[in-house]
């Protein structure tokens, strides 16, 4: 029988050229394949999204393109981010980066960008990411609160940080199982700390210590199509970079104009912070965040209120799984399949369960973003009876005035912003 494993543990060879030229009219981007020598041998991407899918790595490296009156992102040399990536950013290769880890990095720099007031850090799986937090406490804190945010789905993930990683960070990562991390810079001592993890990828990145220069300087994003074809989009641009880029919430029906009550200093920080992570998370998506660091992630689903009751589902389930996990050292699901057999485990469930139910999932006191506007006030009403305080979201519904009297409505009043802008990502 074939041995399945090997294809993970391959390298593809490509047959990609060694540059790429794109024309737009009459501005020509070159592009040069990004190659390393790794054991002695010269090596691109390990492979593509899957096994049998060649792939291959191209930077930026001459020509600059303006269209309109905007002006694109210069040659990737200027950042020193993932294209630019060589032999001696890759402190330790483990298994040889494929496109998941480099696009898993990219997407937590797109975050990164415009998170740049705080130590900030990213845990990203599937392109998405399941945790993230920002601290004035240091690395270590914003790395622990985003990797309890959501343990189960931090499991073989990526983290990506502003801060240079010191030894309590470091220790952190080698206790838990991560594929690659991503960092401007680490401390003496923190490298022999990490590579005990032999299959861990470790990347230095310098510009994630001066990602500022990003914000607001877009890229040419290239969408492929199944007949060959591509859609060119310039890339999003966050408009919300602190309170004061917020819109009130207000509307008006049948000649009665509606305001919502304004976020506190604290409820806008939470805002800001979430709605620079829900830049980096596929749409349709909302987002519950607390103290600087998300509560749940909810991605991808097709419908606006079923994305608010999937995400409090992910956010009761994580919650049980912090509480099982400092309990008993087990996952939720561990303790569940235990608790089929043995009374003792069944009891520390019931125990959980109530807790959970009792604190709803830690939801009560957080804020909720919305990457688009709120066509019902459906998907409100659920986050309000979780304890939401404060909601982001584009506005322009025709039922904006049914939206913002759900929170108007709720004891305590709930406050309201528009960010004036969609965040979708697909």
């Amino acid at each position: 029988m074939k041995n399945i494993k090997k294809m993970y543990h391959s390298i593809l060879k490509d047959p990609f050229p060694r540059e790429m030229h794109i024309t737009v009219g009459d501005q020509e981007l070159v592009y040069k394949k990004r190659t390393w020598v790794i054991g002695g041998e010269e090596k691109g991407l390990r492979y593509g999204e899957n096994p049998d899918q060649p792939a291959a790595l191209y930077e930026l490296y001459q020509g600059t393109l303006e269209l309109g009156d905007v002006k694109f992102r210069v040659p990737s040399k200027n950042y020193k981010l993932v294209s630019t990536l060589s032999e001696k950013n890759m402190l330790q290769a483990g298994k040889h980066p494929g496109k998941i880890n480099l696009t898993d990095v990219d997407n937590g720099i797109n975050v990164l960008q415009y998170l740049t007031k705080k130590t900030s850090c990213v845990i990203l799986k599937h392109n998405n990411p399941c945790g993230a937090a920002w601290s004035d406490e240091g690395v270590l804190d914003a790395l622990t609160k985003a990797y309890f945010s959501d343990r189960i789905a931090a499991f073989g993930g990526t983290v990506v940080t502003n801060s240079p990683i010191n030894k309590d960070a470091a220790e952190f990562i080698n206790k838990y199982y991560f594929e690659v991390i991503a960092a401007p810079e680490y401390e003496e001592g923190t490298l022999d700390i990490l590579k005990q993890r032999k299959n861990l990828r470790i990347l230095k990145i310098e510009g994630l210590a001066n990602l500022e220069k990003l914000v607001n300087e877009p890229f040419l994003d290239i969408k492929s199509l199944v007949d060959g074809g591509m859609i060119l989009q310039f890339s999003f641009r966050n408009k919300i970079l602190g309170p004061e880029n917020f819109l009130p919430a207000q509307a008006t029906k049948d000649g009665d104009t509606i305001v919502a009550r304004q976020p506190t200093k604290k409820e806008f920080e939470d805002l800001v912070f979430a709605w620079a992570v829900e830049a980096g998370v596929t749409s349709n998506s909302v987002l519950f965040v607390k103290d600087g660091a998300t509560v749940a992630i909810g991605t991808g689903e097709q419908d606006r209120v079923g994305c608010v009751d999937l995400t409090i589902h992910k956010a009761y389930v994580k919650y049980a799984d912090r509480l099982t996990y400092e309990k008993t050292g087990l996952s939720f699901y561990e303790l569940r399949q235990k608790a089929r057999i043995d009374s003792k485990h069944r009891d520390i469930l019931e125990e959980i369960n109530h807790q959970v139910q009792q604190d709803r999932g830690g939801l009560p006191g957080s804020v909720m973003v919305s990457d688009g506007f709120f066509p019902f006030r459906d998907g409100v009403d659920l986050a309000i009876e979780q304890g939401v305080i404060a909601i982001a979201q584009p506005g322009g519904s025709l039922n904006d005035y049914e939206v913002i009297k759900a929170v108007n409505e709720a004891t305590p009043q709930v406050a309201m912003v528009f960010t004036g802008q969609r965040s979708f990502k697909h």
